[in-house]
Order: C-alpha cells, then sequence, then structure tokens
C-alpha cells in the first residue's frame, strides 16, 4: 500500500511558518484545538513541529516573558523539546507506522524535503479498523457457507 492513500494534503492542514510568533501560532492552535503543530520555512520545507508544551517550557524557562510580551518571540527561537520526523512521500509503510506510533500526525515531504501533508495516527487506526471488520464479515460469511453445506 502506498502511504499517499492517507495523505491529508498540505491544503487541508494547519501549519506556521517558521518567522511566525510565538502568540500567532498559540492563537492558531487555540482556534483550531490542536496540541502540535508542523512548522515550515520560507520554501515550504518541514522543519519541525511545535507542541504545547514546547510553548509552555519557553514561557516558564524566559525571564519575563508573558502573554502580555510573547508577540516578540519567533517560532524558529522556541526550543523543541521532542523531534518529529517526517517521511517521504515515497517511504513504505513500514516507515510510517513506526513513525505514528509515537506521534499523532506524521508530516510527509516530497524528495526535496518540501511539506506536501500529514498522515495522522487516527487515520491509520481507522483504516486498520475497518479492515479488521471486513475480514470478520467475511469469515461469518463463509462459516455460514460452511454451515449450510
Amino acid at each position: 500500500m502506498n502511504i499517499a492513500f492517507f495523505l491529508t494534503p498540505k491544503n487541508e492542514v494547519i501549519c506556521e511558518n517558521q518567522d511566525a510568533t510565538m502568540k500567532q501560532v498559540m492563537e492558531k492552535m487555540e482556534c483550531y484545538g490542536y496540541t502540535a503543530i508542523p512548522i515550515i520555512d520560507r520554501e515550504g520545507k518541514y522543519v519541525g513541529t511545535l507542541t504545547e508544551g514546547d510553548l509552555l517550557w519557553k514561557l516558564k524557562n524566559t525571564h519575563n516573558l508573558n502573554f502580555k510580551n510573547i508577540e516578540s518571540v519567533k517560532v524558529k527561537d522556541i526550543y523543541r523539546k521532542t523531534t518529529h520526523r517526517s517521511v517521504s512521500i515515497t517511504s513504505n509503510i513500514e516507515s510510517l507506522i513506526s513513525l505514528a506510533v509515537s506521534q499523532n500526525f506524521v508530516p510527509v515531504t516530497d524528495d526535496d524535503g518540501t511539506f506536501i501533508g500529514i498522515i495522522k495516527r487516527s487515520d491509520i487506526i481507522n483504516y486498520c479498523f475497518n479492515e479488521m471488520e471486513k475480514r470478520k464479515e467475511l469469515e461469518i460469511q463463509q462459516f455460514s457457507m460452511y454451515d449450510e453445506g
């Protein structure tokens, strides 16, 4: 199976530029109810994922930083505690799943590292669940045919 099957394209993903301010990214995360957001550079390359935890640690560990002056902090200046790895659109399903185990979403890039979308762990789980249900129905049908014969 090709991982593109699971892709949510960039135009449907809320992401932020690394030159945005801490205030802008916090407002975007609040508006959409996200706890993490992909960060891209000016060329559209994926540079990392910023989490609520990263924002809280920045607020806690920066002297005199508060909600009134967070617009002075650029996203690129916020330390990201966890490295959220991306996959290439040409990666195999095993590579995707190994990352999805520990990431709510996996950023996807083209061969040049340009961000093209995400794959949500929930979409992978829903697909697997639906496949299990299909197999269960097929087994029931096969058992019924065997029982009738």
